[in-house]
């Protein structure tokens, strides 16, 4: 007999937030062209570039997680969801493996920050180091449909174990085998916030680009965390607050 699977929930959520450093979303074209001498030296960076760049092989039908067919094209900020389905961490991360990734977002801007301050603060513990500044921005997205839901089900605390991925990613296989949209699910990191992760890149819609947040480490575990102001006006000062770790 199967193991049971979570519930699912119609969901309407918009402006759910994922934060992406700002390398990353800084331009939506490739940073080829800006030293590219003309569209045939641009032609030949782009055959360099997708001999390493997941994103483009997986354009081209080469990546064994992710067809083709299940990537976005033509739409503001395709690249950007394209990427975050096939570049996936080495060791995979909650609800995906190492060959394929997911959209992970919160439905609140502080659940976003303390997830990723949470993650850096590892990155920077495996040096023993935390003295750093680097900046976020905001990718807003909305969601509609079915989506297994695990908030309140106590069956798969499993999968919200704050130091182990195991359960999480053997449910995440099984979703998707099973053509589920995707998982909306308590943060592990901040008492009260929710997350989802998307497991298809035709559900993430309206990707728009919200603000920009400041990380700063100086010494300590926890940083400073500010929020990035226009040219010319002051920045707002915050801290994060302690998630569960």
């Amino acid at each position: 007999m199967s193991s049971p699977l979570p519930r699912t929930a119609p969901l309407r959520q918009a402006d759910t937030v994922r934060l992406v450093p700002s390398r990353f979303a800084a331009r939506e074209e490739s940073v080829l062209a800006g030293i590219a001498e003309d569209d045939a030296h641009l032609a030949d960076l782009f055959v360099l570039e997708s001999a390493t760049n997941d994103r483009l092989r997986a354009q081209c039908g080469l990546l064994p997680g992710i067809g083709i067919d299940e990537l976005v094209f033509g739409v503001l900020n395709w690249r950007l969801v394209n990427a975050a389905f096939t570049h996936a961490r080495p060791e995979g991360s909650r609800f995906n493996g190492p060959d394929r990734g997911a959209w992970y977002a919160a439905f609140e801007v502080e659940t976003a920050l303390a997830e990723v301050a949470f993650h850096k603060a590892v990155e920077y513990a495996e040096i023993a180091r935390f003295d750093d500044s680097v900046t976020y921005e905001e990718l807003r997205a909305d969601f509609s449909g079915d989506f297994h839901d695990l908030r309140h089900d106590a069956r798969f605390a499993r999968c919200l174990d704050p130091a182990s991925y195991v359960a999480s990613q053997r449910l995440a296989e099984r979703l998707l085998e099973r053509g589920a949209l995707g998982v909306v699910y308590p943060s592990v990191r901040r008492r009260s916030g929710t997350n989802l992760a998307c497991f298809r890149p035709a559900a993430v819609a309206n990707v728009r680009r919200g603000g920009a947040w400041r990380f700063t480490w100086s010494g300590g575990l926890e940083p400073e965390i500010e929020a990035e102001a226009p040219s010319g006006s002051g920045g707002l000062g915050r801290k994060p607050r302690r998630g569960r770790r």
